[in-house]
């Protein structure tokens, strides 16, 4: 079993910044691709970034080119910046783990939900 905390999470300016990070604890071994989540008030929970098996990163076309997921193997965490805060990045958002999972390199969109086997709690994000 593995279990995913977040934190980072908080209220902002439109235009400001975030870090969120995701710590993973327990069977890491067996992670093999990780991700960001994001569920918005009234909507359903959105990809909006990964690192699939193979090291590539998939972003959503919602927060490409403003938010970056990294990962620092050694400490077991998964970060996700996120730039130039929009109001409609208002969400919680989720970390998730999961076994391997490969997508092709011309496929950009992270994977869906149902490849992932273990969640964190979630870490408000509120931009006003």
């Amino acid at each position: 079993h593995v279990q995913l905390v977040e934190s980072g999470g908080g209220s902002v300016q439109a235009g400001g910044s975030l870090r969120l990070s995701c710590g993973a604890s327990g069977n890491t071994a067996s992670v093999k691709h990780m991700g960001w989540f994001r569920q918005r008030p009234g909507k359903e929970r959105e990809g909006v970034a990964a690192i699939v098996s193979d090291g590539s990163v998939k972003y959503s076309d919602s927060v490409k080119g403003r938010f970056t997921i990294s990962q620092d193997n050694a400490k077991n965490t998964l970060y996700l910046r996120l730039n130039m805060l929009k109001l409609e990045d208002t969400a919680v958002y989720f970390c998730a783990a999961g076994g391997e999972y490969y997508m092709s390199r011309a496929v950009l969109r992270p994977p869906p939900a149902s490849s992932y086997n273990y969640w964190g709690q979630g870490t408000q994000v509120t931009v006003s």
